[in-house]
């Protein structure tokens, strides 16, 4: 078994991060990463996916995003910058090793999905909070005749063309899916609440720079966050005159799925060809289970040594965020070697 200073499961975001940070304290890290190249679940989202920070606020530590600052990053772009940073990273990056589990052994050890095993006395979970897309139990999903997929595998409006379908969800990539398919197909947006928007910009600066001023972006979570807690979708003003216009309509979720009907609150029955589940994500953390998850901030509660980065709501706003994991990486790393 070989023995490395630390391991960091993951090479997306969260774990090129991570990895930055274990460099800068001297250690020489070890990255385990599933896919086939590290770039984490970014060329999996759908084609149309912009970033809704604008590239100033969108980088990880030691690298700017390319391109004018104030521009928003399209998806593709993200690939070819998570690329890049791996690239200048001098750290072992390992592609193709998905971990199977974790265990405790003299440190930790980390056995492979084809066998292989390598010892640390620092265990990163970094694979995220968006590598389980979750599927709410609604009355009837299972039995439903049509397609039904997740916005994870999501890719463009052109096979739904002339279709009806229903978006469940009422987030910022709910409402993004929502809009771009009311171009193409008959499409409602169900929601347990009324959409909540926030300006994208606000007195000629984007959000994000005002989060960033007042130090919001950066604040511990703690009881000033309400419970239950769902940021509102960003718009420039597009989302919120397409629900205006009814493209798409938005309705309160529907109560049932009988066959190939979904039968809204009104007791009106109506034919449904797809549906879209915008539903978000849980920790993709299977490989933990022989040890406890739980968590103060990114420090397991009962594992000396074993981190958590890149997980929604970690310590603040902006943990699972592209701008947010670096910061954590660094007081993650810090607390680990104290």
């Amino acid at each position: 078994m070989n023995s490395h200073d630390a391991i960091v499961i993951g090479a997306g975001q969260s774990g090129l991060a991570t990895a930055h940070a274990l460099i800068g304290t001297g250690l020489r890290p070890l990255v385990l990463e599933a896919g086939d190249e590290p770039v984490g679940s970014w060329p999996h989202y759908y084609d149309s996916l912009t970033l809704f920070s604008p590239a100033r606020y969108s980088a990880l530590p030691g690298l700017p995003f390319p391109g004018d600052p104030e521009h928003y990053p399209h998806r593709d772009e993200v690939v070819d910058y998570l690329r890049g940073y791996a690239a200048r990273l001098d750290a072992d990056i390992r592609t193709g090793q998905r971990v199977a589990v974790v265990l405790r052994d003299k440190g930790f050890r980390v056995m492979t999905t084809d066998g292989a095993s390598v010892n640390a006395p620092i265990v990163i979970a970094a694979t995220g909070g968006f590598g389980t897309p979750y599927r709410p139990a609604l009355p009837g999903l299972d039995e439903f005749p049509g397609a039904v997929l997740h916005a994870a595998q999501y890719r463009s409006p052109e096979p739904f063309r002339g279709r009806r379908v229903v978006v469940v969800g009422a987030g910022n990539s709910a409402v993004q899916i929502a809009t771009e398919l009311a171009e193409h197909a008959d499409v409602t947006l169900a929601t347990r609440k009324p959409v909540r928007f926030s300006a994208q910009r606000r007195f000629g600066r984007d959000l994000h720079f005002w989060l960033d001023r007042t130090g919001l972006d950066i604040l511990p979570i703690g009881p000033w966050l309400p419970d239950g807690f769902h940021p509102p979708v960003l718009d420039t003003g597009r989302y919120r005159a397409a629900l205006e216009r009814d493209r798409p309509d938005r309705r309160p979720m529907f109560t049932a799925l009988e066959d190939s009907k979904a039968i809204w609150p009104d007791g009106q029955r109506e034919h449904v060809d797809a549906i879209v589940l915008a539903t978000g994500y849980r920790p993709d953390l299977p490989y933990l289970r022989a040890l406890s998850t739980e968590h103060n901030r990114g420090i397991s509660r009962h594992h000396r040594g074993l981190g958590f980065v890149g997980l929604e709501w970690q310590r603040s706003l902006s943990s699972a965020t592209l701008r947010g994991v670096g910061r954590d990486a660094v007081q993650v790393v810090r607390r680990l070697l104290k």
